[in-house]
Order: C-alpha cells, then sequence, then structure tokens
C-alpha cells in the first residue's frame, strides 16, 4: 500500500514538473459561407483557409525554448482535407509542419511553412490575407508570383517545404526574416517553361536549379509599419515587394503595396508583371469596414483591376459574420490576351476561431 502511494506521489511530480515545463495548444478556424461568382452557380465555401491546427513549447531553460507546430486544412462544406487545382487533395499538414528553437538569438525553424514574403506580406492587406477571390493576397498582392512552381501537385503555392527559417529579435522596431529551400525534388509535375509538353524545361520530379529564398524586413514604430521583401523561387523567378501601413487613428488603417514580377527564365517574351493595392479598414464598434483597390499589369497581357468592399461583425472575440462583394477585370483566357472579361464575386458567412 505505502509503495503505491509513493509511486502515485511521484508520478504525480513528473506530471507537474512535465506541465510546468511545456504547454501544447490546439487551435483552429472554421469559416463557411456561401459564395456567388457571375460565371458560377450559388455553392457553400469558405472566404478564410480552415484549419485545424497543434502547437508547443517547451522551456529547456537560461531563456531557450523548444517549439513545434503542425496545421491541417480542411474543406468546410465537405469535412474533407482542403483541394488544390483541379480537385487535388493536398497533404495532410498544408499550411505548415515546424520544429525550432527559440531564445535571445530570435526563432529558427525546420519544415515547411509560408515563406518571410509571403508570411509578412499578408499585415499590408486589406483583407488580412484572406484566400477568397474577394481578397488581394493571392492575385495582386503578390503579382501572380509563385513561391512553390515545383512543389508537389495540389501544394499550395505560398510556402516552401525541406526549409529553414529565421525570424530575428526585433531591435527598435526592424525585423528580419528569411527562408531557405533545399534543392531536392519533390515529387513536382513537369513545368514546361521554355520547353514544350514533350520536353519540359523541368521534368517531373526534378531537383531545383538554386536553392529558393525569402527575405523580408519589416519596420514597426507607433502607427507607421513598412516592409521591404525579396523572393527567388527554385526555377529562378524574382519577386521584389515594398508597403507600408499607418494608423491614421484608433478606428482608421490605411495601406499599401507594390510588387514586381520577373520570371526571365522560364518565359522568352514579356516576362516581368507588376501590381500595387491600396487599401483601408474602418472600424466601428464591433465592425469592420474594408475596402480595397489594385491593379496587376503583366507585359503584354491585359490589365487586371480589381474593387472589393467587405464588412465583418464580431459577435465575440472569436466569432464574426462576413459580407463581401467583389469586381474583378481581369484576362481569363490566355489565347486572347488583349481581351478581359467582368467577374463578381459576393459572399456571406460566419467565421470562427477557437
Amino acid at each position: 500500500m505505502k509503495k503505491s502511494l509513493l509511486a502515485v506521489a511521484l508520478l504525480g511530480a513528473f506530471a507537474g514538473v512535465a506541465h510546468a515545463q511545456s504547454a501544447v495548444q490546439i487551435y483552429g478556424t472554421v469559416d463557411a459561407g456561401m459564395i456567388k461568382r457571375t460565371d458560377q452557380t450559388l455553392a457553400i465555401g469558405k472566404r478564410a483557409n480552415n484549419t485545424l491546427g497543434f502547437k508547443g513549447t517547451e522551456d529547456l531553460g537560461n531563456g531557450l525554448k523548444a517549439l513545434f507546430q503542425l496545421e491541417i486544412r480542411y474543406e468546410p462544406d465537405s469535412g474533407t482535407i482542403e483541394q488544390g487545382g483541379n480537385g487535388v487533395q493536398r497533404p495532410l499538414f498544408q499550411g505548415q509542419s515546424r520544429v525550432g528553437l527559440q531564445g535571445d538569438f530570435g526563432m529558427v525553424r525546420l519544415g515547411r511553412g509560408l515563406t518571410a514574403f509571403q508570411e509578412t506580406s499578408t499585415g499590408f492587406e486589406p483583407f488580412h490575407g484572406v484566400p477568397s477571390p474577394v481578397g488581394f493576397q493571392t492575385d495582386l498582392t503578390v503579382a501572380g508570383y509563385t513561391s512553390d512552381p515545383l512543389g508537389l501537385v495540389g501544394n499550395s503555392t505560398n510556402r516552401f517545404s525541406n526549409a529553414l527559417f529565421y525570424n530575428s529579435p526585433e531591435f527598435s522596431g526592424f525585423q528580419i526574416n528569411t527562408t531557405i529551400a533545399t534543392k531536392e525534388a519533390n515529387n513536382n509535375a513537369p513545368f514546361v517553361g521554355r520547353g514544350s509538353t514533350a520536353f519540359p524545361q523541368f521534368p517531373a520530379n526534378w531537383e531545383a536549379p538554386v536553392n529558393p529564398f525569402s527575405v523580408s524586413g519589416t519596420y514597426k514604430n507607433g502607427p507607421i509599419a513598412a516592409m521591404l521583401a525579396y523572393e527567388r523561387n527554385a526555377v529562378e523567378h524574382k519577386l521584389m515587394s515594398a508597403a507600408a501601413s499607418m494608423m491614421v487613428s484608433p478606428s482608421l488603417k490605411l495601406m499599401g503595396s507594390y510588387t514586381r514580377q520577373d520570371r526571365a527564365t522560364t518565359v522568352l517574351a514579356n516576362p516581368k508583371t507588376k501590381a500595387w493595392v491600396l487599401g483601408a479598414n474602418y472600424t466601428m464598434g464591433p465592425g469592420k469596414f474594408m475596402a480595397g483597390y489594385g491593379q496587376k499589369t503583366p507585359d503584354g497581357v491585359a490589365k487586371t483591376k480589381q474593387f472589393s468592399l467587405g464588412y465583418e461583425y464580431s459577435l465575440s472575440k472569436r466569432t464574426y459574420l462576413y459580407v463581401d462583394a467583389s469586381r474583378k477585370q481581369a484576362n481569363v483566357n490566355l489565347a486572347t490576351p488583349g481581351v478581359t472579361t467582368k467577374i463578381n464575386t459576393y459572399d456571406v458567412g460566419v467565421n470562427h476561431a477557437f
């Protein structure tokens, strides 16, 4: 009896130590709504990414921490793993899968996640980076750029796999963020580029010719924030971006971004694309108004123009209702580069974070 009591006491003591030194959190987002596009029927869909994540830290002493994060993305209307282009099912941990250390030196992680540019730029987009077509992040803010052209079929294109991530501490408002990936092949589909369907420039499962990397620098000083970024992907497309925002008042935030992409390594003619977005957020009580206008100008292709309005109404700190409307004039058929089509998109739904 005494031995049993001693064993229980020891187990309780060790459990207490483990609990004090480490913490694991389950979190996520559920976003679902009704979406209507000019050329499509009414559908149940999403405005923001739906996530189920696990993250944790362990105190190693002397200011050093171990940390990890795993993030699943799923479709709210069917409960399946998030779908990529042409209905391809994406990897289980599509969002991110990273492990690393954090201390006075900053934060170092290994695995898969948003590149330094992609992660930083969402703070300067009026719809806070939602992937919905009513927002600007997935097309205009990035000038149509793809961070992962040689990734797995169906992968999202704003992340690096097999990568090292570093975020520096903040010094007088400045911070440096870097991402560098290996060249290793990752079951990519053929990348035609300057080749042909029969003889693509990069065949399937081809090793990248260079190490992809991404660097962003941010600055924060009271109501002002700014960003400069540069990125080169696995096929040597290059992106340069600058952005800034200002809290004009506690209720009003103004922002703008400019991005330029160069695809000269895989495109014979008209390789450059430039884009800019201007936006504003205005908070009034539990509601937030969002507005933005942007243009994307690819060489030799008709200019894309987009205007979007949105409204979010917070029912609590974790739940809000939303309604959006967007009008986009874009080239949707590469066979007719000088012709644009007007597309209207509307959505209404609910977002809950846990």
